[in-house]
């Protein structure tokens, strides 16, 4: 009975692999501009950590990190003239 268990858990984080692509394409800061587009982005990336919170599959956990990643500030590097 295990085994279609696993074929439902491998179909899940397939999908979630493809979701997560999604996401990430959304991420860029060329399309995300506007404050409640960020704030869209956030809740998407949240809900995806969520889904794959019990994942093992080593593509979904590293697109969750990723995805993390896209909502840390940006800092910029700013030379002082001294």
């Amino acid at each position: 009975m295990i085994e279609p268990i696993e074929k439902i858990d491998e179909i899940i984080d397939e999908w979630l692999v493809q979701l997560g692509r999604v996401v990430m394409r959304l991420s860029d800061p060329q399309i995300t501009r506007s404050a409640g587009e960020r704030e869209a982005l956030a809740r998407s990336v949240h809900q995806y950590a969520v889904c794959a919170a019990t994942s093992k599959d080593p593509r979904v956990i590293r697109l969750a990190q990723q995805l993390d990643d896209t909502l840390k500030p940006r800092l910029r590097l700013v030379a002082s003239r001294g």
